[in-house]
């Protein structure tokens, strides 16, 4: 198996999280690159410290996790051009004991696997709700997948045949790139085993903002781009997020004042969103605990990924590509 796998971690400032991230790869691959991000913490040293290969990015270009991604896989190719797998991974996590082996059995039994992920978790859920969030967002179905996360098992082969990540794209890189391997005829699967610990170090609302804003820009980029596509890639999304976080709060607010406020009723509905969104988690097995905390941010999240969308088009219209719409600050203890 090791002769057969390489990996490759991305970060900028992750500091302890990536100490974990790289013990958790060396000595359990044949190569590991780590590429840089204009890191200001150390995290440079650190990895070449550890002995994995180090690639830093230009900082002339923006930075994006596909670019960096793409990197990584153009050296792990000069450093061993016969592997066949690569481990995709987030400098914030640690892969879990067993994973490798058990993306190889899979990748084996079907050749035409391009990419198989598993259980992805918070480290620390239960430091705020805003981990909370994370991990129920990690807690996605089990079987044959339209995306996976950043982190996966993938083969070289299928990532090359698709010239790779697309690099101008600042979030929703991986569901871009498996799209482009399932119209090849490739598969994608998430299996039921424990792949990563994640640790999202989210403990503010500004954080958490940032970061569905972050999200909003990606659906709107990721529907623009395949909008000629029949699998209509994010366009529900884009729409639920323009008619929830944009349309219907202005509609609410412009009908307020010639009847008196009656108008603001309209924004019950957010009421009906949200007991829709809790009964699907239930019905997911979530418990009630979790699906009421998942409702209420999901239906709060529509504003600020509603104005995620509208910055995308503002960028677009003035023809600027956009760059990390961060949500963590460095983590120095490295």
């Amino acid at each position: 198996m090791i002769g057969r796998l390489g990996a490759v971690a991305i970060g900028r400032n992750e500091g302890e999280r990536l100490r974990r991230c790289l013990a958790s790869l060396v000595g359990q691959v044949g190569v590991v690159v780590y590429v840089d991000s204009g890191s200001t913490d150390g995290s440079v040293e650190l990895a070449r410290a550890v002995g994995v290969l180090v690639t830093e990015l230009d900082r002339a270009q923006p930075f994006t996790a596909a670019r960096a991604r793409n990197a990584g896989l153009a050296r792990l190719h000069e450093a061993a051009p016969d592997l066949e797998l690569v481990q995709f991974v987030d400098g914030d996590c640690e892969v879990a004991a067993g994973w490798f082996e058990r993306a190889d059995q899979e990748l084996v039994a079907d050749p035409r696997l391009a990419v198989v992920c598993g259980r992805r978790r918070e480290r620390y859920p239960d430091r705020s709700i805003y981990n909370r969030l994370c991990d129920l967002e990690w807690n996605t179905p089990i079987g044959p997948a339209d995306a996976c996360g950043g982190d996966a098992v993938m083969r070289v082969e299928a990532v090359r045949a698709v010239n790779g990540y697309d690099p101008s794209l600042i979030a929703g890189e991986e569901p871009d790139l498996c799209l482009r391997l399932r119209r090849l005829g490739w598969k994608v699967l998430r299996v039921d085993a424990e792949m990563t610990l994640h640790d999202a170090a989210m403990t503010r609302f500004a954080q958490w903002w940032k970061r569905s804003l972050r999200a909003g820009h990606a659906y709107a980029e990721g529907a623009a781009r395949q909008a000629g596509g029949a699998e209509r890639h994010w366009a529900k999304e884009v729409r639920s997020n323009w008619a929830w976080g944009l349309f219907l709060p202005t509609l609410a607010l412009v009908v307020a004042v010639p009847t008196g406020g009656l108008g603001l009723a309209l924004l019950a509905a957010y009421g009906v969103l949200g007991l829709r969104v809790y009964r699907g988690m239930r019905g997911r097995g979530i418990s009630a605990r979790d699906a009421r905390l998942g409702a209420v941010f999901c239906v709060m999240g529509k504003v600020p990924q509603a104005l995620g969308q509208a910055l995308y088009r503002v960028r677009r219209m003035a023809g600027r590509q956009g760059g990390l719409i961060e949500y963590k600050g460095p983590d120095r203890a490295v």
